[in-house]
């Protein structure tokens, strides 16, 4: 199931690729893009919405509802 959060805090290509590694330790088959510059992340994977969102959370940042 494809799902987009908007995330804000993502500064750097460094923080783009922590989201991509929170949300992968999760679901390896994950597909994740992270895009700073648009404040999105484009998540296809069978986790529920909110566990995604707090995975991203745990990396320090806001995910907005």
């Amino acid at each position: 199931m494809k799902q987009i959060f908007t995330v804000t805090g993502m500064t750097c290509e460094h923080c783009e690729k922590a989201v991509v590694r929170a949300v992968r330790q999760l679901d390896r088959a994950a597909e994740v893009q992270a895009d700073r510059n648009t404040n999105t992340v484009v998540v296809t994977s069978e986790q529920s919405r909110e566990i995604l969102a707090q995975a991203i959370a745990d990396e320090g940042y806001t995910v907005a509802p």
